[in-house]
């Protein structure tokens, strides 16, 4: 699979488009996507991470036309008109024919994407203003609205794909490492971690170290995180040193730190989800006008805490309540992490059909693995039939199975590792589907459908419908299919006379 990213970066764009495309790219990149990047404005050292990933890049000229500019809020952002542009994405990527092309670009709209059509066959526009219309086949915006399911209607093509909420969030996959060691917040506050963003431009970190200093926060470990190209790094790491605060630029141990703290103090925007994820209670501060909406109804779902303040002394004021209320740091944590389990990368990348894993049809010598994974007890628990089968009996199943044209027996490998078994039974226009992984593997179930489904939909024409069999109690398999886009037929009754 071949994938394009169009995003930019600056002190004025600030950097969480680009690195949220760079959290995505990485996950494409391990199920065995080319990954390009253009760009127009790229500060060096992200470029430089681009490079050490081995991701190409293509820079766009600079170009300055401001009479030009077209009427999107953020159409300053792009440096030239959007028909300009186009045109000079087109020609970065002319030499490929692209899979996916993903835009994470404000001053980008329908116009833009309807010219790629051309380079790509299909077009992911990654948004959060809902202020524009798309010509794309998927959205993804993964920030809280009230109004998510709404707030798109009319400004996509009906066969879009909408990808909506924290759920789809798209995070490192360090985050998913540490929300299994973290638990709900409580207790005493300790460790205060301080981040406003990569770029920070109005220098919002400057203030909240003031408020801390202010308020004398002895026998607290302070944290302070800065982008390598901060406007005001020398003076914020002076002052960290004189107060024994510990200043990290350019770390790439964010989600550590995240994990390790009690209360935060920062932006929104995409951190929002990573502190959410974490459990990492919020005092979160719109720095932006693009942030406002998304903050304030974050905080109404009790996912941040979200003062107005009046003034940079107001914030000594609501940190200082937030350390002594104990029982809203608990109640926020408990939310974030109820609403953001990190995994939204993974579901934008199944989403999209790029699962890294390859489904190949059962042979003979499987019969051996087949037979040990079929009579594993977490299997059985959910097989309709739950005993032991023996040998000779699943011998003699296996062998009518693989003769049999109207049952497709595949196992899904990942990296050459077999991930899973799925089933399909086919009756006339439909078939029955059923599905297991392999036992110890965890958290691939929705990928190793949908990968099974691609390779059906391809091998097997005129069968369009799929039945799946869940027992009453498998909740799991119940979410799954029901996640997948599986509707729910009919219910079934049963009684047992006396």
């Amino acid at each position: 699979m071949k994938v394009a990213f169009r995003v930019d970066a600056s002190v004025q764009i600030g950097t969480g488009h680009f690195m949220r495309c760079l959290t995505l790219a990485n996950e494409l990149n391990q199920r065995k996507a080319q990954i390009r990047f253009v760009s127009r404005h790229l500060p060096e050292y992200l470029a430089n991470q681009l490079e050490v990933k081995g991701y190409e890049l293509a820079r766009l000229d600079s170009a300055e036309n401001e009479a030009a500019f077209d009427e999107l809020a953020h159409a300053h952002w792009l440096g030239c008109n959007q028909a300009e542009d186009a045109k000079d994405a087109i020609n970065a990527l002319s030499d490929s024919v692209w899979d996916w092309l993903i835009v994470d670009h404000y001053a980008l709209d329908c116009r833009w994407e309807s010219r790629l059509r051309q380079a790509a066959r299909k077009i992911l526009a990654i948004d959060d203003l809902a202020d524009r219309q798309h010509d794309c086949d998927a959205l993804l915006d993964q920030n809280f609205y009230a109004d998510m399911n709404t707030r798109y209607a009319g400004k996509v093509p009906d066969h879009c794909r909408l990808l909506l909420g924290p759920r789809y969030a798209l995070m490192r996959e360090e985050f998913r490492q540490f929300r299994d060691q973290v638990e709900s917040r409580k207790g005493l506050v300790q460790r205060i971690l301080v981040f406003f963003g990569g770029m920070d431009a109005d220098n919002y970190t400057g203030p909240a170290i003031q408020a801390l200093i202010d308020m004398g926060v002895s026998g607290i470990h302070v944290d302070v995180v800065i982008g390598a190209q901060h406007p005001y790094r020398k003076a914020i790491e002076t002052v960290c040193l004189q107060h024994h605060f510990t200043c990290h630029a350019q770390t790439n141990r964010m989600a550590e730190l995240m994990a390790a703290a009690d209360l935060s103090i920062g932006a929104g925007g995409g951190a929002t989800w990573e502190r959410c994820s974490l459990g990492l209670p919020t005092m979160a501060i719109c720095t932006a006008e693009n942030q406002r909406r998304q903050v304030a109804d974050a905080a109404a779902e009790g996912l941040v805490y979200a003062p107005d303040l009046k003034h940079d002394l107001d914030m000594g004021h609501h940190v200082r309540s937030l350390i002594e209320n104990s029982c809203l740091r608990q109640l926020i944590s408990r939310n974030a992490m109820q609403a953001v389990d990190g995994k939204g990368v993974l579901r934008v990348v199944a989403g999209m059909g790029c699962s890294g894993i390859d489904m190949r049809i059962a042979k003979p010598d499987d019969s051996e693995s087949l037979f040990a994974w079929r009579n594993h007890p977490a299997i059985r628990a959910v097989s309709r039939n739950s005993g032991l089968i023996n040998w000779e009996e699943h011998s003699r199943w296996f062998a009518l199975l693989l003769s049999d044209p109207n049952r497709v027996l595949l196992i899904g490998q990942r990296n050459g590792v077999s991930i899973g078994v799925v089933r399909f039974d086919i009756q006339d226009q439909w078939a029955e589907v059923s599905i297991y992984l392999v036992p110890g593997i965890t958290g691939c179930g929705r990928d190793l459908l949908r990968s099974a489904e691609m390779w059906f939909a391809q091998n097997r024409l005129g069968i369009n419908i799929l039945h799946a069999d869940v027992l009453g109690g498998n909740e799991r398999s119940h979410q799954l299919f029901l996640s997948a886009g599986y509707e729910v037929e009919s219910t079934s009754y049963f009684k047992k006379l006396q």
